[in-house]
Parts: C-alpha cells; sequence; structure tokens
C-alpha cells in the first residue's frame, strides 16, 4: 500500500500539470518516489515501527512524486528536445532548461537511515 495517495500529491502541487495527471499515472510516480526513499534510507517504514508517517518523510515523498509527474509530464523533458518548431510557433530551450534535479531529500531523512545507506560515501580499508 502506497505511503501517500495521488490525491495528496495534487493537494500538495501548485504545478496544473501535476493536478491534472491521472491517478494512475500518479501511482507510478509515487511508487518510484517510494523506491528513492527507501533505497535512501534503508527500510520501508514498517507499520509495527512506525505507526504514522513521520512528516518530513511525508514531504520528501510529495516532493520526488511532484518532480516525477512533471519531468514525465513534459514530452520535451523525457525526449530531451532542446528546441521545436509548430507552424509559425517555436522555441529553444539552453542546456539547462530542463527541470533541475531531483529534489533534496538527503536533510529530510537523514534521521532515519538504518543500515549504512543514505547516499553517504563508504569507505573500506583494505
Amino acid at each position: 500500500m502506497p505511503l501517500i495517495t495521488p490525491a495528496q500529491v495534487k493537494a500538495y502541487s501548485t504545478f496544473d500539470e501535476v493536478k491534472e495527471r491521472a491517478d494512475t499515472q500518479l501511482e507510478v510516480d509515487i511508487m518510484q518516489a517510494e523506491a528513492d526513499v527507501f533505497a535512501f534510507v534503508g527500510h520501508e517504514f514498517p507499520l509495527g515501527e512506525y505507526p504514522s508517517l513521520p512528516a518530513p518523510v511525508r514531504s520528501a515523498l510529495l516532493l520526488l512524486s511532484e518532480h516525477y509527474a512533471l519531468v514525465r509530464g513534459d514530452e520535451s523533458l523525457v525526449k530531451g528536445f532542446k528546441s521545436e518548431k509548430l507552424k509559425d510557433y517555436s522555441y529553444t530551450k539552453g542546456d539547462n532548461a530542463t527541470l533541475a534535479g531531483k529534489p533534496e531529500i538527503a536533510n529530510l531523512l537523514r534521521a532515519y537511515v538504518k543500515g549504512g545507506s543514505g547516499g553517504g560515501v563508504r569507505l573500506r580499508i583494505l
């Protein structure tokens, strides 16, 4: 069962593209966001240990879900277009015009990291 719902993502977002996205598509965006969070923290927030989802985790999931919805909803970003012409209309995106990278979630999730994960660097002495 997902930790957040499409309705929560739509309520959080200020982007019309996200609010108008089909729930089935948002469910996939949420699954990807959850996979990212679970990989970062090293666990899946089991109900026995977390009777309710901590607010920082919910925030990280909302941010990532919105990000995935925006990226997947913009065909030009998915295809990597930098310019496009449609009849008399044309536009050009600069190299940095793609959606900025994933939202920064490390500080939101740091307190929930288990098992040595968390995106940090691990050194091993041989």
